[in-house]
């Protein structure tokens, strides 16, 4: 099998539970339990209308601006499969649009994050599909290949192998490792009720922000004028 133009049909895909389960829970949350290490980057912006994206991915890696391995991807992925693209990050040419976000629809799939550009903005906003991309231009793809899918790929050093949860919110994107996705929910779900507590407490004014001083204090911050 050659490597840089090969399919691979058949891969493992994260458990159901858990992609209802991150589904509820903020993507800035997770990447906080994941020790902020893991994103793909500022790039990838939502171009959706709205919608939370989780699913497992099909990994696609394609020449930059060629999309013929996008297309077959679409073809073959199961219902709520999340298409996830390495184009190489380059946007001179778009790797998709309108007329292959409708046949997607068709199929089941439950997004897409292209680390490439997309055309036909406005028609892509208006729907509630998620998809992530890092532009947007007029000019067409091409259809040549070579590429690959279902090997892993990765983009601004998120590494992200088939089956693999994609989770994404208008804050961005991050890949759950399939093996890691218990431990990361635990510490995910704390974190995020720790956070409500210290929502409801600011709301009430109870809040305890004397750190401030402390930690600047610490750090031997000086304070000039009235009050120091």
């Amino acid at each position: 099998m050659p490597i840089g133009f090969r399919v691979k049909n058949d891969m493992e895909r994260v458990d159901p539970s858990y992609i209802e389960a991150f589904r509820a829970l903020p993507v800035a949350n997770v990447s906080d339990s994941m020790s902020r290490l893991v994103a793909g980057g500022d790039r990838l912006r939502p171009m959706h209308g709205g919608g939370v994206l989780s699913g497992p991915a099909l990994t696609v890696k394609t020449c930059p601006g060629d999309n013929l391995m996008l297309h077959k991807a679409i073809d073959i992925a199961r219902p709520g499969d999340v298409i996830v693209v390495d184009a190489g990050g380059d946007t001179t040419n778009a790797l998709m649009g309108e007329l292959m976000l409708a046949h997607a629809v068709k199929r089941g799939v439950a997004g897409f994050v292209l680390n490439g550009a997309i055309r036909d903005a406005e028609a892509i906003r208006a729907q509630d599909l998620p998809l992530y991309a890092i532009g947007v231009t007029h000019r067409g793809p091409y259809r040549t290949g070579p590429g690959e899918i279902g090997f892993q790929i990765s983009i601004a050093g998120m590494v992200i192998n088939p089956g693999d949860l994609i989770l994404g919110d208008f804050d961005g994107v991050v890949c759950i490792p399939r093996a890691d996705t218990d431990t990361v929910l635990k510490a995910t779900r704390a974190k995020h009720e720790a956070e409500a507590k210290q929502m409801n407490a600011t709301v009430l004014g109870e809040i305890d922000r004397s750190w401030v001083d402390r930690e600047l204090e610490r750090l031997g911050c000086s304070f000039v004028g009235e009050g120091a």
